[in-house]
């Protein structure tokens, strides 16, 4: 599936273009989070049975209209071009686990964009320091995002009773997302690929950093057999790792996403990676196999495209 850009604002110098666009999604964020606050907080004085269902579906359709606006404006002032593969078929009431690998920012409007109103609304495990950023925290707690606290080295050395409390977090949020449609999003790599970071891993990937595979492991272990498919998305860019401005500046010639569902394997469904060694060794085989696809796939997008056979060739 190839989408038709609409190219309304692309006219316009780059000067004009950005700000008017940051203003547009900055105008789009400010009608839309006070009443997902106002659905939320109607949600948390009022936890009726009767009710409950209908506001969480308002919530979902609220942040299913933010993501189509945003997704409008990126058609309407880019030029980029989306490539997307292997959506057919997808289920708007399904149970998701959905991974990709991680190359830039604009990895999130890119999956949101692709998925909106395809299955449910994805839901990403985020940093708990990422709730006071203005108004985006906000409205990823009413959306019911995880928060995790990260700890280093030296606190959990202190208090090596803080080493459970993510997982604690997990399995809550995941037992809520057992009872509703959802899509539970992971970047498996744990971080946003840098040639750096690449660099320091050495070269067991060409163009992808190690997979994590305890994050996705913890989820799988809390749903349990409610996830009914794996999503195994990649992304790539034909300009390597564009920002939020490069895409804006239309600066993002092509995007190309491809996306294969995948059964979880037999016998993963509430595993215990941190307990079970055999279950770990048999998971971070799974999730390095995929990897290893993932790596071979965009070897064959980087390629350059073979001359046609014959005294046409040029």
């Amino acid at each position: 599936m190839t989408s038709a850009p609409r190219r309304l604002f692309t006219y316009l110098p780059v000067p004009l273009r950005a700000p008017l666009a940051a203003l547009l999604v900055g105008t789009s964020t400010l009608l839309h989070v006070p009443v997902l606050l106002v659905v939320a907080i109607t949600k948390l004085l009022l936890p009726l049975p009767a009710i409950r269902p209908r506001l969480d579906r308002a919530l979902m359709l609220i942040a299913e209209s933010w993501i189509a606006v945003n997704s409008a404006l990126i058609d309407a002032f880019t030029r980029t071009r989306f490539v997307v593969e292997g959506v057919q078929g997808l289920r708007y009431g399904g149970h998701y686990l959905v991974f990709a690998n991680h190359q830039s920012w604009v990895d999130i409007p890119v999956l949101q964009k692709v998925f909106n109103r395809r299955i449910p609304l994805l839901r990403f495990f985020l940093k708990s320091q990422l709730f006071w950023v203005p108004l985006l925290g906000l409205a990823w707690w009413a959306l019911d995002f995880p928060f995790m606290k990260r700890y280093s080295r030296q606190q959990l050395a202190r208090r090596p009773e803080l080493a459970g409390r993510d997982l604690a977090v997990t399995r809550r949020a995941c037992e809520k997302f057992r009872h509703i449609p959802v899509s539970v999003m992971n970047f498996v790599e744990g971080t946003r690929f840098t040639p750096g970071k690449h660099a320091a891993q050495g070269e067991t990937y060409r163009h992808l950093l190690r997979p994590k595979a305890g994050g996705v492991a913890f989820v799988v272990g809390a749903m349990g057999d409610a996830i009914e498919s794996v999503l195994d998305v990649t992304v790539s860019y034909d300009v390597g790792r564009p920002t939020l401005a490069d895409l804006f500046a239309d600066r993002i010639g092509e995007v190309r996403v491809h996306v294969r569902e995948r059964a979880l394997p037999a016998g993963f469904a509430g595993g215990d990676y941190e307990a079970d060694p055999a279950f770990r060794e048999r998971f971070q085989a799974w999730i390095n196999g995929l990897w290893q696809e993932k790596d071979a796939l965009l070897d064959t997008w980087a390629a350059p495209p073979h001359p046609a056979a014959g005294p046409e060739a040029s």
